[in-house]
């Protein structure tokens, strides 16, 4: 069975749709940590109240591939290692570096606010809007060197709607990243999806 390891920064909703899909056997893992680059991220107390590890992990003011190694540690002291854990990035506000990335190839998951390629970086919501988009949504993909970038594994549409604001356009969408995250999750950990020449790539149902 995979083991997860969760990274968040702030209030962990998708987390918490995460662990929650754990809890009532939605994906086939288990949950081994939640790792905090915040000491007052409010998705900590819900980890422990759903009874998984924490641990905090603030920037000490080293570089990046130094706060990345004390990063992977706590990964793999919970038993989330690159052959058999999976590392969710759940609003976590790091951005990590090319050594843990590579170690972990194809093992880190991401979820976006728009559906990817358009709208990467920050402010997707905002970005979208100020398009004049009649669409957007948000995208869950396997973590790469760039900037949501990845290997796309699943995407969910919303409207945009006349009179959208960042902040009502961004909460219609985090609706649909609670229900496909843990999808995504699902699918990674159950060995149905692989990743071929920057593809992701579905295995097909074997019929009764």
């Amino acid at each position: 069975m995979s083991s997860l390891g969760i990274l968040i920064s702030g209030r962990g909703s998708n987390m918490e749709a995460i662990l929650g899909a754990v809890r009532d056997g939605r994906i086939g893992a288990g949950a081994a940590v939640v790792i905090s680059s915040r000491p007052d991220a409010a998705g900590l107390g819900i980890a422990k109240r759903m009874g998984v590890r924490t641990s905090v992990i603030e920037p000490a003011g080293e570089e990046r591939p130094e706060y990345d190694e004390r990063i992977a540690g706590e990964l793999a002291d919970a038993g989330v290692t690159p052959e058999g854990g999976l590392v969710c990035l759940a609003g976590f506000m790091r951005i990590l570096g090319p050594g843990i990335i590579s170690r972990y190839k194809d093992r880190i998951l991401n979820v976006h606010p728009s559906l990817l390629p358009s709208f990467p970086g920050l402010s997707a919501q905002r970005q979208a809007i100020e398009a004049g988009v009649r669409v957007s949504g948000c995208t869950v993909h396997i973590v790469d060197a760039g900037t949501d970038t990845g290997p796309i594994i699943e995407q969910a549409a919303v409207p945009v709607l006349p009179g959208d604001t960042e902040e009502s356009l961004a909460a219609r969408i985090l609706a649909e990243e609670h229900r496909i995250y843990p999808e995504a999750v699902a699918m990674m950990a159950g060995g149905r999806i692989s990743v071929r020449d920057g593809r992701v790539i579905r295995q097909k149902s074997t019929p009764p």
